[in-house]
């Protein structure tokens, strides 16, 4: 079986039987089975030929999709899992003589069933038009499944490097065949702003421009200086949600405060530190790492980021966007340690300094938000200096931050950059492009353990699952993207969606054996992945530094 991620219980035919696919086969739809039937339609079509017409009255169809009641095929017992019954996200799949019948517990969990029957075709089903001659079939068996986190989901940097609609579309499409289902866009930062919000035409008139870009680290002395930037339209953010949507992918967008914002200051220079620093000479930042530029702690910024929140709001609708991410992190202090308004706002509010500001204007958004409808979820600095009770935490410094935040009752997303940051790079030695980090191989991603030992039930209960972060400074374009995030993403996708042993237990070589076929499916989806026996010359950047670190990361 060469199924990624490896479903809960499958049986398969001992005498190996298959069942044969006609020249046209027929397609049963039952209530609220009617969205996978049209992406069906659409992508096996297209590699198939077939137009999968609905079933006739009294017609046998190849396959019939149903939502409802599950039935786990006696493949899964109340003792298998925590968790009421197998949960929304749950199918049963079977293959026998009568063709194939797919049933979800919710369109969701149909969904997810399709992506299993689309590997079970084969990596030819992933191609855009059909390959001559190409008969179709599959193997008798009988699957039952569900996730193990109800949060899987990748983080895509396009501040740092902007990455076009299309490439967010192909991405969206790359989770959902790993059965991954949250996109967090990281849509500003110091080098970038890349949503249009319509009140503040500067944010992206001038802050989704840059006059060049630094090659490599930041310890490089190379620069690029073709001019970078993009941005969405508000209608290419629709697109995209509404593309999500329909493939059960939750978007969380991530609007930076109060650090990581010179481009908003860059675009509106009342936004800064204005009795510290000239903000009237700041432009959009052409260089990596944290940055001192941060927001001015007043009510006129707070005001021009509600204007923000209030278009995006309308822009990521609650039923696809639960989560609103703030960022919070790596907010360096020393302008409001100078500045006389940020000092005498200290003393107004009666906070504990500037680490007391910061958490203050955390939860002023935390307020804002929840009066919405919306959570607010940040980086794992938003603990300090306390949290309101709906807010939850991206823990990345490590577990540690995790951890308080599940002890405390607080939701988690685990991605601890030791663990799953995905620019980090993948083998020792000069071959790997821009290295940074230390080496986080294959196995180390599919040993990653999101709810960490010691947690006592209550607080593991909290850890909604978990994200891998993909930061994009010296991932200049949807090549280097790919080469970063695969094929350590699919190793992520069986972490959080199967029922795992102990991290030293977990059975890679079978894991690795899979990957064979899977690498095929990759193929087939044009996806420029590291090859295992390290990069193509083509995928090598010889010559530009990294930030290669030496040894095994803290675990903390």
């Amino acid at each position: 079986m060469d199924l990624i991620p490896v479903p809960r219980a499958a049986v398969f035919d001992e005498g190996a039987r298959r069942y044969a696919f006609g020249p046209e086969p027929v397609l049963a739809v039952g209530p609220g089975a009617e969205g996978a039937a049209r992406l069906l339609r659409r992508e096996l079509g297209a590699a198939t030929g077939w137009s999968l017409p609905a079933a006739g009255p009294g017609a046998a169809a190849a396959i019939r999709l149903g939502v409802g009641p599950l039935d786990p095929l006696g493949l899964i017992g109340p003792e298998s899992g925590p968790g009421e019954g197998l949960g929304r996200e749950a199918y049963s799949l079977s293959v026998g003589a009568t063709g194939v019948e797919l049933t979800g517990a919710s369109e969701a969990g149909l969904f997810w069933g399709v992506q299993t029957l689309r590997q079970l075709l084969g990596p030819d089903v992933y191609r855009k038009a059909p390959l001559p001659g190409r008969a179709w079939s599959l193997p008798y068996v009988r699957i039952a499944d569900a996730p193990r986190f109800g949060w899987r989901g990748l983080m895509l940097d396009v501040a740092r490097h902007f990455m076009p609609k299309d490439t967010v579309l192909r991405y969206i499409d790359l989770l959902t065949a790993h059965k991954l289902n949250v996109l967090h866009l990281h849509l500003t930062d110091d080098q970038g702003w890349r949503v249009e919000i319509k009140r503040y035409p500067r944010l992206t008139g001038v802050g989704a421009w840059r006059a060049r870009s630094r090659w490599g680290h930041r310890a490089s002395p190379l620069w690029n200086e073709t001019p970078h930037g993009g941005y969405y339209t508000q209608d290419d953010i629709r697109e995209i949600v509404a593309y999500a949507a329909e493939r059960h992918v939750r978007v969380v967008p991530e609007i930076d405060v109060p650090g990581h914002s010179q481009a908003a200051i860059a675009a509106y220079p009342e936004l800064g530190n204005t009795d510290v620093v000239d903000t009237e000479a700041l432009e959009v930042w052409d260089d990596w790492g944290i940055n001192e530029n941060v927001l001015a702690p007043t009510e006129a910024v707070l005001r021009f980021y509600e204007g923000v929140f209030e278009e995006l709001l309308e822009l990521f609708p609650a039923a696809v966007s639960p989560f609103v991410h703030v960022g919070g992190d790596e907010c360096p202090k020393a302008q409001w340690k100078a500045s006389k308004v940020a000092q005498e706002r200290i003393r107004e509010l009666g906070v504990d300094g500037e680490d007391g500001l910061q958490s203050w204007f955390i939860r002023h958004f935390d307020t804002w938000l929840a009066e919405r409808g919306r959570r607010l979820i940040g980086w794992d600095e938003i603990l300090e200096g306390g949290l309101a009770p709906g807010a939850a935490v991206s823990s990345w410094r490590g577990y540690a931050g995790g951890i308080a935040a599940a002890e405390a009752g607080h939701d988690v997303v685990m991605c601890p950059e030791q663990h799953v940051y995905l620019d980090y790079r993948q083998a020792p030695g000069e071959q790997e492009p821009m290295p940074i980090s230390y080496v986080r191989t294959l196995e180390d991603v599919y040993r990653f353990e999101p709810v960490p030992a010691g947690l006592s039930a209550e607080a593991a209960a909290h850890v909604l699952g978990a994200q891998a972060n993909v930061w994009t400074e010296v991932m200049e374009n949807q090549d280097r993207v790919d080469y970063q995030v695969f094929p350590r993403l699919a190793a992520f996708a069986e972490v959080v969606w199967s029922w795992q042993p102990a991290p030293r237990e977990r059975d890679f070589a079978g894991f690795e054996a899979r990957m064979a076929a899977h690498y095929a499916r990759l193929d087939a989806l044009g996806v420029g992945y590291r090859p295992p026996a390290g990069p193509l010359p083509w995928q090598r950047r010889p010559g530009v530094l990294g930030r290669p670190k030496d040894g095994t990361p803290p675990n903390v």
